[in-house]
């Protein structure tokens, strides 16, 4: 099975339940990626510096960014899962970031309450509180800080709603559609 390809993006549209694959467990320093030609995880680098993802930190299956890979996700998890798992989700908001110039947007979300009811109160990004909205975006600001010739090339904005989330995961389900006509 292709973890990008063969999995839907919804898991139930109408109520807005994703499926999220992960890519690098929380608490890890390693950047694992989908290797979409062998069709497997590969180590990519490890943060250079002594960072760690304080989330798990995932992509949505059947979409594309506007860097061209599918969208990521940070999912908040009440304990590290692993590579591969995949973990139906609802997102709560959008950190926008830009990595060499492309568009690198950041869904943020939880698990479905019969996954994890722990996360049942948190429904936008607000409900997060401050510090771990500080959290995440220094997380994507200094990930690259020892990574000189990708640092300056780095740009963090800030969070918008759910209702930014939501769109930015139909345009990239749309974007992922256009790209298999061609």
């Amino acid at each position: 099975m292709h973890l990008v390809h063969d999995i839907p993006a919804f898991v139930d549209q109408k109520k807005w339940y994703i499926n999220v694959v992960v890519d690098v467990p929380k608490g890890s320093n390693n950047k694992y990626e989908y290797d979409h030609k062998l069709w497997c995880f590969r180590l990519d680098r490890v943060i250079h510096s002594s960072m760690y993802y304080p989330v798990d930190y995932w992509f949505i299956p059947q979409t594309l960014s506007g860097d061209w890979d599918p969208c990521d996700v940070c999912l908040l998890v009440t304990n590290p899962t692993f590579s591969w798992c995949i973990i139906k989700a609802r997102p709560i908001g959008i950190l926008y970031t830009f990595d060499n110039a492309w568009e690198d947007p950041k869904i943020i979300a939880v698990p479905t309450s019969d996954v994890d009811p722990r996360w049942d109160e948190i429904h936008h990004i607000d409900d997060l509180g401050h510090h771990m909205k500080e959290e995440l975006f220094t997380i994507f600001k200094q990930i690259k800080f020892l990574e000189h010739e990708k640092y300056d090339k780095v740009e963090v904005k800030w969070f918008w709603s759910v209702l930014e989330a939501q769109q930015e995961i139909l345009t990239s389900m749309e974007r992922y559609q256009k790209s298999k006509e061609k």
